[in-house]
């Protein structure tokens, strides 16, 4: 008996477990780099939009800089999976190896420059 095509592949065609292993794999990697690149952008678009509420990105600057020597005066006991939702990286003070790997923020040097630079005006 012979196969039938159904949508570009016959019916006897068995799916290649090696294709299907690395797209199981690659998929949601880069499903979360694409996540965290959205959410640094969203970070530099809150501190855009904060800078042009006030008229001047240097009372946000200076804040960042303090919560920053905070972070670092006192490292917090967190876990490297929740560092994302503080404000500030609580790793800041602790040596972690790839802390900075899979970021979600910005580092607080780009954020500042940004808004010291006025990049909140365009």
């Amino acid at each position: 008996m012979g196969s039938r095509v159904r949508w570009g592949r016959h019916d006897d065609d068995n799916p290649n477990p090696l294709a299907l292993l690395a797209f199981s794999l690659l998929a949601p990697l880069a499903a979360a780099v694409i996540q965290m690149a959205l959410s640094r952008s969203r970070e530099f678009e809150a501190d855009r939009t904060g800078a042009r509420l006030v008229g001047d990105g240097e009372p946000l600057a200076r804040a960042l800089v303090k919560l920053e020597k905070g972070a670092k005066a006192i490292p917090m006991d967190v876990d490297l999976a929740q560092a994302s939702r503080f404000i500030v990286n609580p790793l800041t003070g602790r040596k972690v190896q790839f802390a900075n790997l899979f970021t979600t923020h910005p580092s607080l040097e780009d954020r500042i420059a940004r808004l010291r630079e006025g990049d909140w005006r365009a």
